[in-house]
């Protein structure tokens, strides 16, 4: 029996009134302003994508009230998109709306958390894993490793192919075996690409090798608890921080960048670091 709107905390009700300012406002921007009429899920795509990666750069930062405004642009794009899944067009041979979404979503939880909802048994993290994966093959995945989009970043990619070949137990031991496949695959770029030979070297073969070394580099990170892709965008922005520091500071002190050398160079980036740049 579902819940009536009475029934519920004050602090839910005020959550779906909330909810259903959202949706109100999108019906109106849809019907009446001539930038929203005019957009479909294909013109929205990438500026989904750009909103998801400014939530990704507030989380790293950290940034609670900065968090708060991306994940309402974020949730904003997911109305605006089941909007337009909600209208009748011609030729159109499917269509939902924000229920079905919402629902639909639901409906999976419910099924992939058997050991909440039902009689299965899973007291670690590592049980509900494994067992999510089974579930997924159950329900008509051809592979384990099909849920992995084809288009995200590379080495966001390599985690989530790890972390899925893991679920169904194609994974090593332990962190000391991964570490020895981390040497052996540089050892063999080191040995197939000297770095102190000035040889013209194959491309090709050179890039499947390093492949292979960051790939094992991203197992490794799993073995000890760090996200590969967080890791690197943090030094990013350090290095960023950094260099931007030596141009400012450079510039105050009235040198030119393109005039300096990198041991000159190199001052002010010490100088950064002992700051805490």
């Amino acid at each position: 029996m579902e819940k009536q709107f009475s029934d519920l905390p004050e602090s839910r009700q005020q959550q779906l009134m909330a909810f259903d300012r959202l949706l109100t406002i999108m019906d109106e921007l849809r019907e009446q302003c001539p930038w929203d009429r005019k957009q479909t899920m294909d013109s929205l795509r990438h500026l989904t994508i750009e909103e998801t990666y400014e939530l990704s750069d507030a989380i790293l930062n950290n940034d609670l009230p900065e968090i708060q405004k991306e994940l309402g642009d974020v949730l904003l794009h997911i109305v605006f998109y089941a909007k337009i899944g909600s209208e009748k067009t011609e030729g159109k041979a499917y269509n939902f709306d924000i229920k079905d979404v919402l629902h639909g979503i639901c409906d999976k939880l419910v099924a992939r958390h058997p050991h909440i909802y039902g009689d299965f048994v899973a007291d670690t993290e590592e049980a509900v894993k494994q067992n999510w994966e089974k579930l997924k093959l159950k329900e008509g995945n051809k592979s384990v490793l099909s849920g992995v989009p084809a288009s995200l970043p590379a080495l966001v990619k390599a985690m989530r192919i790890q972390e899925k070949a893991r679920g169904v137990g194609f994974d090593w031991d332990e962190k000391l075996q991964v570490w020895a496949k981390v040497e052996e695959e540089l050892h063999e770029f080191k040995e197939n690409f000297n770095i102190e030979s000035a040889d013209v070297i194959d491309q090709k073969e050179a890039e499947g090798e390093f492949g292979d070394l960051l790939f094992s580099l991203v197992n490794y990170s799993r073995f000890v608890d760090i996200n590969p892709e967080t890791a690197l965008e943090r030094t990013n922005k350090k290095f960023i921080s950094r260099f931007q520091y030596l141009e400012e500071a450079s510039k105050t002190d009235g040198k030119s960048l393109a005039d300096m050398t990198l041991e000159e160079m190199d001052i002010y980036w010490n100088r950064a670091k002992a700051l805490g740049v």
